[in-house]
């Protein structure tokens, strides 16, 4: 009897166990087809889906040596490798809304542009159905031009000339586009981009990169560091974060050659290599491209009611930093990049510990092999290659 007993109560322990067993297996098997069920496709249109929504990364080198928050957005991986390519996407799509571009009609964007806008403008014509002919200094890295030619851009490398020539890029841009649409006989239109003064360009920035770089903060920063070349990636992000907090300090990093240190500081357009009134900058002046500036454009008007300082940022100082950052925290950016930071130290010091301070990384190194990483032409133009061991560069 005490034999039965004990084989009903094994029996129905088991069958306990079992009963607990499967239920667990249903319920494992009705919460995964529940996850199935809540699955979202998460898919973009093109490559100019993929544009923006860049990351924000703690430099973190930067950050232990000045005992503030450095932080940076990586613009270098939007597709095009800048953000420009959030202004040619504007610029495109505000001109499609006019009826200045029709796509598959033959139509032609045409640019001046030191390169990075040009890469942009030939990705997006590749995509939503246009040609692209770019006009560009001749003095700027072959890397550029080659990829715009693999891009099928039509290219053409003219010498440096002061604004006021024709024969200046954007100038040459600006006619060629004129041209073509006056030509009938010469297929679809022409549309000059027109970065400069195309007030779509800050407008990309107030759209898109302000309001990420506010979210992505959770509303809490100090400062915003950055070049400026057309204007706009400075007066749309300086105006939209001045909209949300007045008190966040905008900071502008200037290369040798540009007169915008001096028209910040002190209201006049001037740098020491250039008289007032000419109106002319060569890139000879600096190994840096893609900022730097000597006359006034409707972005950047944008942008300067919002500047509160202005740093002088050396060839020496943008050379030094892009090595620093490569070693200490695997970053291999470009000049401008490179430029962005050395402000951000600067304005770390200025400013004291306990600060959040954000920049831009917005060119990779890779294309600036032919000057920034090569050690020839450093040499040639007396700049030190070396690796930094410390920050004491920054020191201006």
């Amino acid at each position: 009897m005490a034999r039965r007993h004990q084989d009903i109560v094994g029996g129905v322990l088991a069958g306990a166990v079992i009963c607990y067993l499967f239920q667990k297996w249903i319920a494992s098997k009705t919460s995964f087809r529940s996850q199935e069920t809540n699955l979202k496709e998460d898919i973009v249109e093109g490559v100019e889906g993929l544009i923006g929504n860049t990351k924000l990364v703690k430099i973190k080198s930067l950050s232990e040596a000045t005992g503030c928050e450095i932080l940076a957005k990586a613009e270098f991986l939007n597709p095009g490798n800048s953000p420009k390519d959030r202004v040619a996407l504007e610029m495109m799509l505000s001109a499609q809304d006019k009826g200045e571009l029709t796509p598959h009609e033959n139509d032609v964007v045409y640019e001046g542009t030191a390169g990075s806008t040009g890469i942009s403008l030939a990705m997006l014509c590749c995509s939503l159905g246009y040609k692209c002919h770019i006009f560009m200094p001749s003095d700027q890295s072959k890397e550029k031009s080659d990829v715009l030619e693999l891009l099928g851009a039509h290219v053409q490398r003219v010498p440096p000339a002061p604004i006021v020539d024709r024969n200046h890029f954007v100038n040459a841009a600006h006619d060629h586009a004129l041209q073509h649409t006056k030509d009938n006989s010469i297929p679809g239109k022409g549309y000059f981009s027109n970065q400069f003064e195309n007030p779509a360009n800050w407008q990309a920035h107030y759209k898109t990169t302000g309001p990420e770089i506010w979210r992505q903060c959770g509303g809490k920063l100090d400062a915003f560091v950055a070049g400026s070349g057309t204007g706009g990636t400075m007066g749309g992000i300086a105006k939209y974060l001045k909209s949300e907090s007045p008190s966040i300090k905008i900071c502008l990093a200037d290369p040798p050659g540009s007169g915008l240190y001096h028209k910040v500081l002190h209201g006049v357009m001037f740098d020491l290599a250039e008289r007032e009134g000419t109106r002319r900058r060569h890139q000879i002046d600096t190994i840096v491209e893609g900022v730097g500036i000597n006359r006034m454009t409707r972005n950047f008007s944008i942008a300067k009611p919002h500047i509160d300082y202005a740093y002088r940022v050396s060839d020496g100082q943008a050379v030094a930093m892009s090595r620093y950052l490569i070693v200490n925290d695997g970053l291999f950016v470009g000049s401008s990049s490179a430029i962005n930071c050395v402000a951000a130290v600067r304005l770390a010091k200025q400013l004291g510990p306990g600060h959040r301070i954000v920049t831009l990384l917005c060119d990779p190194g890779n294309r600036h092999f032919s000057k920034l990483y090569n050690s020839e032409f450093l040499k040639k133009r007396n700049l030190d290659a070396s690796l930094p061991t410390s920050l004491d560069f920054v020191n201006p």
